[in-house]
């Protein structure tokens, strides 16, 4: 039967085909859709999980290896990546191998910044350049483009015969210089030396260090302590650029500039450097020359020798001393003084030095135009000699010795001193002594051999023996001059009271002379054939024992008993 379609079901009809249209989309559309939004996260997650992988080769092997500021990947044992956390840097474990140019590095593990040629690593940091470079550390950080490495916590840094010690160090790989600035230590070993300081920097090629702050060097020989120090590792020369103390067991030198040469054990010091011995002398100069290993120094430009023990100040523009041979000398503008009395002594000459001799014995000697003054007696002599033992003054050749108004003068002068004072005094091969009165009046004595006896600093006696001559003017009453007496004999002794006025004179064994009368007396008359005045030679202040006149020096120059002679001819 057929059946008949009412209006009804053509709406029913048409709405069946619409829902089957739509389930036909569903199916086709958003069921696949939704199948692919949870496929989704999973894909993610698998994409971003650790890709392991074995042994790492080179990532470019026909690469070339010496581009500059690249940093390639030779080994690792692990690798791996997390692109949630970073996809900039690759994890790497163990034995890992970079390679920059000719420079590599090994860790245990580190991360590796491929794009910039960067890496951090870890654990036996090592860094290595052809054979003559070894860097240790627990961590670095380097930065290839830049080619610095910071090094961190038990750097070690080995170059020849050159080991850095620190716990933190940046290398500048390109310069091949490296700093530390947390304390470090650079050891010397060739030449056993140790360098401490706060900051420092070393050139590798150049082989020079700076040490900054709390700077120490410590060999076996000695100390060295400064706030700033240079040193070259090849040359081992330690360059002064500040206050520095040099100590040892023999002494300590002070010095802010020079040079010290660690290998030779010799120095040059500038800028009034100070050498300080044990025994307490001391040698400054402007440039002081100090080899340690012979034990002698030089010293050049305002020298000055110092021994308080024994009271004494050598000074000149050049000194010398050898502490081997026990023996020093100052020349050029030299001079002494010797201040172990209220009264200092000054004395002058060319060269001016002192030595122990095989007897322990200190002696002074010195050199060509001897000048000397103090308060009471002044001198000149061509050279002098005083020795400790015997506290005996020598003084050599065209001998003079003034004290007040009367003056000493003969061939060899031999001083004694009691406690600095003189005691006594001997000429020995001709004597001539001269006491000024006033005007053209001059007492006179000369003999072969004189011996003087002092007391308080003033003469009391004069023995003289062989061939004496007297020409003497006795004083008036009124203090006046009338008479002179020209007397001969073949010993003499004259005794002075205090004040050194005259107490008694005894000529024996046979006496000849006469009196004469002032105005009877020719000029001639008043002077002993050997006279000679030499008061313009006489330093009157300790700074005229520098005035050597040409006068001077030529006396000095002559050969002896010439002066006599030519004396004898001039009157």
């Amino acid at each position: 039967m057929r059946m008949r379609h009412t209006p009804q079901y053509a709406r029913h009809k048409t709405h069946c085909i619409v829902l089957c249209l739509l389930a036909f989309f569903a199916a086709t559309v958003v069921v696949p859709s939704w199948a692919q939004q949870r496929q989704q996260p999973r894909a993610a997650r698998e994409g971003a999980r650790a890709k392991h992988v074995g042994r790492i080769t080179p990532q470019i092997p026909s690469a070339n290896r010496y581009q500059k500021n690249k940093v390639f990947l030779e080994n690792a044992d692990i690798l791996s990546a997390d692109e949630n956390v970073s996809a900039d840097y690759q994890v790497l474990k163990g034995n890992v191998r970079f390679r920059q140019g000719d420079m590599y590095m090994f860790c245990d593990s580190a991360y590796f910044y491929d794009k910039t040629s960067s890496l951090d690593a870890f654990g036996n940091v090592r860094m290595t350049q052809a054979d003559t470079l070894f860097v240790y550390a627990d961590i670095l950080h380097y930065y290839g483009e830049d080619q610095v490495a910071q090094l961190r916590r038990n750097v070690r840094l080995e170059n020849r015969n050159t080991t850095l010690f620190t716990d933190s160090l940046d290398y500048e790989v390109s310069t091949n210089v490296g700093y530390y600035f947390n304390h470090g230590t650079i050891v010397d070993n060739k030449n056993n030396t140790e360098l401490s300081s706060q900051y420092g920097r070393y050139e590798l090629d150049t082989k020079q260090a700076e040490f900054t702050t709390d700077v120490h060097l410590i060999n076996d020989q000695y100390e060295m302590n400064t706030n700033m120090l240079r040193y070259n590792t090849a040359t081992h020369i330690a360059t002064i650029v500040d206050e520095t103390y040099i100590v040892s067991d023999s002494n300590t030198i002070v010095t802010d500039n020079g040079w010290y040469n660690t290998s030779a054990d010799d120095a040059t010091l500038y800028n009034r450097s100070q050498v300080n011995a044990k025994d307490g002398k001391t040698l400054v100069g402007d440039t002081v020359y100090y080899n340690r290993m012979r034990n002698f120094g030089e010293a050049r430009g305002n020298v000055v020798l110092t021994d308080p023990k024994n009271k004494v100040i050598l000074d000149g523009d050049y000194g010398y001393h050898d502490d081997n041979a026990h023996y020093s000398y100052v020349t050029r503008h030299a001079r002494a003084r010797e201040y172990s009395q209220k009264d200092t002594v000054y004395l002058h000459a060319d060269t001016l030095c002192t030595l122990i001799n095989n007897d322990s014995v200190r002696i002074l000697r010195a050199f060509n135009n001897v000048r000397f003054y103090r308060s009471d007696i002044q001198g000149i002599c061509d050279s002098l000699q005083m020795s400790e033992a015997d506290t005996i003054i020598n003084l050599y050749r065209h001998a003079v010795v003034w004290s007040d108004v009367r003056q000493i003068s003969g061939e060899e002068i031999n001083i004694h001193l009691n406690d600095s004072a003189a005691d006594w005094a001997t000429l020995p091969n001709f004597g001539f002594m001269t006491e000024h009165l006033g005007e053209t009046y001059y007492n006179q004595l000369s003999g072969k051999k004189m011996k003087a006896y002092f007391d308080q600093k003033e003469l009391r006696q004069l023995d003289v023996d062989g061939n004496v001559l007297v020409i003497m003017f006795p004083q008036e009453k009124d203090s006046t001059y009338n008479k002179m007496v020209n007397a001969e004999s073949s010993y003499l002794r004259l005794k002075l009271k205090p004040k050194q006025e005259v107490d008694k004179i005894t000529m024996w064994p046979e006496v000849s002379g006469k009196v004469t009368p002032l105005y009877l007396a020719k000029k001639t008359d008043l002077f002993l054939p050997q006279f000679k005045w030499y008061e313009n030679l006489r330093p009157h202040t300790p700074e005229e024992i520098f005035d050597v006149s040409e006068e001077m020096r030529n006396l000095m120059s002559e050969t002896e008993g010439s002066s006599r002679r030519r004396s004898k001819s001039a009157h």
